[in-house]
């Protein structure tokens, strides 16, 4: 059987499109339906590995989480990651296929659009719902002929579609009557259903826009969804941060915020202990007093590595680390960290050499292969602030292009256990005094692990039950949809 299939599109970027896809997907799960999230072309530098080692977008991962069902490529066929402002890595059914300008891409949709069939239809041969979600809005004429993730995977699909807009940044009765103003007569027969997202305040005050939404567009609206605070789920882009934490902790921990900053999603789980303050860090002056300087992870290490230089903080790290404060490297960080990084192919920056920060014995060199696979990796004893759970398994991935070599006789971060299905027993990463380094993201979303680095800076960690966000969205979203309207959509 061929699965149903219910598309989220939107009237704009960051309206919702992604939690509402991820809470219809547990909603639909719990129901006992074999459930995928499926979004063709995804742009955002924060992704993940899934069990097979293919690269996808963070919301398709937890949005696969949120279905009970694995992550696979595809869910995802197409991820972009940003490198310039002009150009992306691409990513094709998880793997690299090169680095090209937006306007090369551009050419390149129409045989692109192959891919994302074979792959929309080979999830629909394996589940009972597939889940879309879209990008942007369908009503960017000027991509709409060569369109690949809004009403082209509708129509390919036969979806009826779901649209969205937030009403938290004004304009959305507007934003809803301008979309459907501007799509073809065929493709407003596809729109459904409204959702009114992140209302703020009684939901029956809206009953009037209500009314004349449904006068003016004959779409029937589905919800009305209040606000929703911290939803706990990772988020997918950097505009979803904020440029310092809000946390009121005992103990303070210092971000840097790199302009190619990637995979951030894993620190939110930091951010959420009530010991701590986290803060994202772009001046040497804000590195001041903290407890803890994270160097994050980069899309391009050259290049953010020069960025460290130019603002004064890479001299500020470096002064920190010698007078004994604790400093964390994790990926492209870790790698600035070492002597030295060598990109000979240009993988990541024109430099061939590029000397690094001088704090850890080590020397990276990028390849054109990228490392992804889900790993696991033992903690050594002595770590700088995890002393605790030294000996302790934790889960992480890899996704990384600079393959690392550290010196004879350095203290390694820990033993790598596991990489995919291979077993194996390798030193990983490097610390060198109060210095390390690791290649592992996704530490601290082990309980273990954060609790301890929390207790080490001497703060109080989180205690108790964990919420599972997805059943916490879900029953959000639940409570505020025309669930009855949304399943006569889809055929249940």
């Amino acid at each position: 059987m061929t699965a149903r299939t219910l598309m989220v599109q939107g009237t704009a970027s960051s309206v919702g499109k992604s939690l509402l896809t991820t809470a219809l997907c547990r909603i639909y799960a719990r129901r006992g339906l074999r459930v995928a999230p499926f979004k063709s072309q995804n742009m955002a530098l924060n992704s993940a590995v899934c069990p097979d080692g293919a690269e996808i977008g963070r919301a398709q991962y937890a949005q696969a989480e949120a279905a009970r069902t694995s992550p696979r490529a595809e869910m995802n066929p197409i991820l972009l990651k940003p490198e310039t402002t002009s150009g992306s890595q691409v990513v094709v059914m998880g793997r690299v296929l090169g680095s090209m300008h937006f306007r090369d891409f551009h050419q390149r949709k129409l045989e692109l659009r192959e891919v994302v069939g074979r792959a929309l239809d080979t999830l629909r041969s394996d589940c009972d719902l597939v889940v879309i979600e879209g990008a942007g809005s369908p009503a960017e004429v000027n991509l709409k002929s060569r369109d690949l993730v809004n009403m082209w995977v509708a129509e390919r699909a036969d979806a009826p579609v779901v649209l969205v807009t937030d009403i938290e940044r004004g304009g959305a009765m507007a934003a809803l009557v301008g979309t459907l103003e501007l799509l073809e007569p065929h493709e407003r027969e596809r729109v459904r259903a409204l959702v009114v997202n992140k209302f703020r305040g009684d939901p029956r005050l809206f009953d009037d826009g209500v009314r004349f939404l449904e006068e003016r567009l004959r779409v029937r609206v589905a919800g009305v969804v209040p606000h929703l605070g911290d939803t706990g789920i990772a988020s997918e882009d950097s505009l979803d941060l904020k440029p310092r934490g809000a946390g009121r902790g005992s103990a303070r921990v210092a971000l840097v915020r790199l302009p190619r900053l990637s995979n951030f999603d894993e620190f939110e789980p930091l951010a959420r202990e009530p010991g701590l303050e986290v803060h994202w860090c772009e001046r040497p002056e804000e590195l001041e007093g903290a407890d803890l300087v994270v160097l994050p992870g980069t899309k391009c290490t050259a290049n953010d590595l020069a960025w460290l230089r130019r603002t004064g903080l890479a001299a500020a790290v470096v002064r920190r680390a010698r007078s004994g404060g604790a400093v964390l490297g994790i990926c492209g960080g870790y790698q600035m960290l070492g002597e030295r990084i060598l990109d000979p192919l240009g993988i990541e920056s024109p430099e061939l050499e590029v000397p690094g920060l001088g704090l850890l014995p080590v020397v990276t060199r990028f390849e054109r292969e990228k490392a992804t696979a889900p790993v696991v990796l033992r903690l050594a004893e002595g770590l700088p602030l995890l002393e605790s759970v030294g000996g302790q398994e934790a889960r992480g991935y890899e996704i990384h292009c600079g393959r690392v070599t550290v010196a004879p006789g350095a203290h390694a971060f820990g033993t790598l256990l596991r990489r995919g299905p291979e077993l194996l027993r390798v030193e990983e990463g490097c610390t060198e005094g109060s210095v390390a380094g690791t290649l592992v993201h996704g530490l601290f979303e082990n309980d273990g692990v954060r609790r301890a680095l929390v207790r080490a800076l001497g703060a109080e960690a989180a205690v108790g039950t964990v919420v599972d966000p997805y059943e916490r969205l879900a029953d959000h979203f639940q409570a505020a949809l025309d669930m009855a309207h949304l399943d006569r959509l889809v055929g249940l």
